[in-house]
């Protein structure tokens, strides 16, 4: 028997085989940033591993648990569960319409215990994992009629509708943005996104009065006029301005930083630290950071090229536009490139809802690239 007829059925895989299949281009950019995320909330704490740092590392190590048990566990359980999984994220995100924790003047949060979890976070990978299960054996004509776009369509917009109400439109955002590129990417016909972009502008008026609360239409005219409302809306992003500006090439030096130390700078712990690593490490550290956060997309592109399963392929490009959408929107918004919205920079901020969601998706992307030569079926079999 010759190791490709040997690795191309999962189940007669040893771990041995799988463990030398894992991609390491992945697995350390992936722990540079958890090793930055670290270094930078423990200065965000004043030089203590309270109230941030400490938390981050336990969540981290607990991320590693799910991320080696999702990407060493057979690919054909997760083919079968996607479904399942979906459905899971869905009924976490209807509940908190109903019983969801509020803080800082949205219901996002499930408490279990002394747990909150963040349910948006999860389904944005369960989304991915839902639609490529939908899409992997579709055939080119399939994939030209609209018919077979409703279902997809409706995975997205039910918990974009609920995620819009909590209010979290950057994460409602977001899982349109990985649709729509997800759409392209399996082959929806070109002349359908000039059409949704034509309906988008059309529809902008109705979402400005009716579909925005004023808070979000305040960051929209501040983001178009910074010296609207200084000391209100424009606050954060003002200040984010300066202390990434005082960071100047090389930085003020770790645990220097001023804005940041001296509570100017709001939320630095969590949307705004990029802000904060950039005033300390300066430009040439945002640059570094970017670099690594590049090479991840660009592995994640390789991995779903490389891969031979449309399902697989398929979870490892999804979550590319995932992770991309995650960072580009974060760095745009605390440069005051985009408006405010409330999206975490990817494996750096605070949190344990987005960063344990990271880390199960690197763990799916992870199993794609060990099973990439697996043949799959639609029952998963």
């Amino acid at each position: 028997m010759t190791r490709q007829t040997r690795v191309s059925n999962a189940d007669m895989m040893s771990f041995s085989e799988k463990l030398s299949r894992f991609s390491l281009p992945m697995f350390i950019p992936m722990c540079l940033v958890l090793t930055l995320s670290v270094i930078v909330l423990f200065s965000a704490g004043s030089g203590s591993w309270q109230p941030f740092a400490l938390s981050q590392l336990l969540k981290i190590l607990f991320g590693l648990v799910i991320f080696f048990v999702v990407a060493f566990t057979n690919i054909k359980t997760w083919l079968k569960s996607a479904n399942t999984i979906y459905a899971i994220a869905l009924i976490l995100v209807i509940l908190v319409t109903f019983i969801g924790h509020t803080g800082m003047g949205a219901q996002r949060w499930l408490s279990i215990g002394p747990i909150n979890i963040q349910p948006s976070e999860f389904i944005k990978i369960a989304l991915v994992l839902a639609l490529a299960r939908y899409f992997a054996w579709m055939n080119s004509v399939e994939l030209t009629q609209a018919k077979n776009y409703v279902i997809p369509i409706l995975l997205m917009l039910v918990p974009f509708g609920l995620i819009v109400l909590q209010p979290d439109l950057g994460t409602a955002v977001s899982l349109g943005l990985i649709t729509v590129g997800m759409f392209y990417i399996v082959g929806a016909p070109k002349k359908w996104f000039m059409i949704a972009g034509i309906l988008a502008i059309m529809a902008a008026p109705v979402v400005w009065y009716v579909g925005l609360h004023d808070y979000q239409r305040d960051r929209i005219i501040t983001f178009i006029n910074p010296d609207h409302d200084a000391q209100g809306a424009g606050y954060q992003i003002n200040q984010a301005k300066i202390a990434f500006g005082s960071g100047g090439i090389v930085g003020k030096g770790y645990l220097q930083g001023t804005q940041s130390q001296q509570s100017f700078l709001p939320e630095k712990q969590t949307d705004f630290i990029f802000t904060m690593y950039g005033e300390e490490f300066g430009f040439i550290g945002a640059f570094i950071l970017l670099i690594i956060y590049s090479s991840i997309v660009v592995v994640l592109f390789w991995s779903a090229k490389t891969c031979r399963n449309r399902f697989g392929q398929l979870v490892c490009f999804g979550f590319m536009l995932n992770f991309f959408v995650y960072y580009f929107i974060n760095i745009s918004m605390v440069l005051g490139l985009m408006p405010t919205v409330g999206v975490p920079l990817p494996l750096m901020s605070f949190g344990g809802s987005s960063l344990i969601s990271l880390m199960f998706g690197f763990g799916l992307c992870q199993n794609a690239h060990i099973n990439k030569d697996q043949q799959l079926s639609a029952k998963g079999s």
